[in-house]
């Protein structure tokens, strides 16, 4: 899949670029020739990749909250962008345990906020609002969702993501019912990724920073549900079908709705994920993993999705196989444990990629 120099000169606003997809997004885009822009809160972990490719010291990166609609306007206004990729998000389970309140304002009013801000921007082209795989409602069935499934959500997270898609889709039709390249107006989609993997991700509750903490602590890592199966991909796969997302929603395309995941049937479980970057990573302190103690909030116990449609519509295939994201994620960690400069690998990885 070619990029055609499309990005060349293009202006990008990334919501959320310290996150760990926002901060891949960026540096790619970068590489692309684009002009990028980000509007997001301030890392919150150290170490953070955004601060690693030196992101938030740009003068283009603002650090604000989405559920500020007054600073939200203010910084798409000066941006001016011609491309939105909306993935600011609370977007941990767990936490959304803990602060559902918050879940919701941030995934859904923040989310609206992004709209409004952005819906009478004179050279806007596209914006896509990244949601999740958790979006639809998962009764354990181990099929494959499709975009037309019913959309639901049990925990706080997977809910406030599926009103989020609601939420879009309302403003979608009444405001940015159209086509860029056809009568000037500016399109207004949504994409629902699998579970992301990849270098640079140390927040709470995910495998593989938790894997990287054990390591690192010389303990074993504690899953709570190790037989759990979910649709692993590498951060880069993903990325690369939203590029292509917007840039053909742009020319015309119609879809409003598509998944990214792999397309790779294997199941993967959480416990298969622990051995492979093990392996990958190398020796170390303290391999293997231990069930976590206690009760733990109810999570799907397998959760796969159907990405044939953006195959089929975009051209778009994932680059890595399950295992291959997995190896490229321990490469990264094991790079940065060693001391190296870890800008320069983020960027050999993206070139790699690009080259496959």
């Amino acid at each position: 899949m070619s990029h055609n120099g499309f990005w060349a000169g293009k202006r990008v606003l990334i919501t959320g670029h310290t996150g760990l997809k926002g901060a891949w997004a960026w540096a790619w885009l970068e590489r692309l020739g684009a002009h990028v822009s980000g509007l997001a809160l301030a890392p919150a972990t150290t170490p953070n990749l955004a601060e690693i490719l030196g992101l938030t010291h740009r003068p283009s990166s603002n650090l604000a909250d989405i559920r500020d609609a007054g600073e939200v306007c203010r910084i798409v206004s000066e941006t001016q962008p011609e491309f939105v990729l909306h993935m600011a998000a609370q977007a941990l389970v767990r936490r959304s345990y803990r602060e559902p309140v918050d879940t919701f304002k941030t995934n859904v009013l923040g989310t609206l906020n992004v709209l409004e801000a952005i819906r009478t921007l004179p050279e806007l082209r596209a914006c896509l609002v990244v949601t999740s795989d958790k979006v639809y409602e998962n009764n354990d069935l181990g099929r494959r969702f499709k975009e037309e499934d019913t959309l639901g959500g049990a925990d706080p997270y997977s809910a406030s993501k599926a009103a989020c898609e609601i939420a879009t889709a309302s403003f979608a039709r009444s405001f940015f019912s159209g086509s860029y390249q056809q009568n000037g107006k500016a399109v207004v989609a949504t994409a629902r990724a699998g579970n992301v993997i990849g270098g640079g991700d140390w927040s709470e509750d995910r495998i593989i920073p938790d894997l990287w903490r054990a390591r690192r602590n010389g303990a074993q890592v504690e899953l709570r549900f190790p037989k759990a199966t979910r649709p692993w991909q590498h951060v880069l796969d993903p990325i690369a079908g939203y590029f292509k997302y917007m840039e053909m929603l742009s020319g015309g395309l119609p879809e409003r709705t598509l998944n990214f995941g792999p397309t790779d049937e294997t199941e993967i479980t959480v416990e298969n994920v622990v051995a492979s970057f093990q392996s990958a990573y190398g020796a170390g302190n303290c391999e293997g993993w231990r069930q976590a103690p206690g009760e733990h909030p109810k999570e799907a116990k397998s959760l796969a999705i159907d990405a044939s449609r953006a195959v089929a519509r975009l051209g778009w295939i994932p680059r890595l196989r399950p295992q291959e994201a997995i190896s490229w994620t321990a490469d990264w960690y094991a790079a940065f444990d060693r001391g190296e400069d870890m800008a320069a690998f983020t960027d050999n990885q993206i070139n790699t990629y690009d080259s496959l």
